[in-house]
């Protein structure tokens, strides 16, 4: 029997760290080959992409992939990892409109720095900041450069503010939560987190973990599984003849005159429609960046 290869989107419950998911996964699945495709703290639910089998060799290629979140906000409250599950560090009076809060909003949309939080997996020096901070030991993330492409207010009840975001990848909306509540100088913190999009994968996408247990238990879980090919909609797609497909099966590079393409991206189906290879244009040829072993 063929090994399973493609994607699970999983909707990802609360108080589970992306690993655990992963973990569990494999435990009900009882294939160990999963990995994910970018991290959600454990107060997050939603949108998490595992990839199972082969499909961990295209992890590079969505981590990059823009998000969509919707958020609650505690204002007045400030904590020392940014969110509900930390100790409060000071507390101070709401004294702010729903008209300063949109206004605040609209000023971080676009480019931004933003720093860290002081709790996250970010390694520093080999160790992780967060195995830093938890010892006590002072911690100054470097900023990062992010992108916020929209922040739109969905529920006003102060002290609480529920919004929604689209965001680049490695957007932490933790930060972005502590920084709103210091712009409008009351302190916040994030209290609850859904992922609603990952890349082309929305909420609709997304399998509950009691109902991927209970296919999983049943034997029928293949059933969820996704082609690789639809995590890379961007890629085009191309079926080349045999003589082209047996060189890309050896890693050899392609004359751009064989494949004649726009762009500088390809994804290679073999005849049965499976994902085969991943092609990149460097110059007069497409690279070979990802060879499957078979045709899934």
């Amino acid at each position: 029997m063929k090994a399973p290869a493609g994607l699970l989107v999983l909707d990802k419950p609360k108080g589970w760290t992306s690993h655990e998911a992963v973990e569990r996964v494999r435990k009900v699945t009882r294939i160990r080959r999963i990995g994910h495709a970018g991290t959600l703290d454990p107060l997050a639910t939603g949108v998490l992409v595992l990839l199972v089998g082969p499909a961990t060799r295209l992890a590079e290629f969505l981590l990059g992939h823009d998000k969509r979140y919707r958020a609650t906000i505690r204002l007045g409250i400030r904590t020392d990892t940014d969110d509900a599950e930390g100790r409060i560090l000071s507390e101070r009076p709401v004294e702010v409109s729903r008209e300063s809060f949109e206004e605040t909003l609209r000023s971080f949309v676009g480019e931004i720095l933003q720093i860290p939080p002081a709790f996250s997996a970010i390694r520093q020096g080999g160790e992780r900041l967060y195995e830093k901070a938890r010892r006590g030991e002072m911690v100054t993330p470097s900023p990062r450069r992010v992108r916020i492409d929209a922040l739109h207010l969905m529920e006003w009840n102060p002290p609480w503010a529920t919004i929604e975001v689209a965001c680049s990848a490695g957007t932490y909306i933790r930060a972005l939560a502590r920084d709103i509540g210091e712009r409008l100088g009351c302190g916040a913190h994030l209290a609850e987190l859904r992922r609603l999009a990952s890349g082309p994968f929305t909420l609709a996408d997304a399998i509950p973990w009691e109902t991927l247990e209970g296919a999983a238990r049943a034997g029928d879980w293949l059933r969820y599984l996704r082609s690789m090919a639809d995590a890379l909609p961007d890629w085009q797609p191309i079926t080349p003849g045999s003589e082209i497909l047996n060189r890309l099966r050896h890693g050899q590079p392609i004359p751009v005159e064989a494949l004649p393409y726009p762009g500088f991206r390809l994804r290679v189906h073999g005849p049965g429609g499976g994902l085969l290879a991943l092609l990149e244009r460097h110059g007069e040829r497409w690279q070979p960046v990802r060879v499957f072993p078979e045709d899934p």
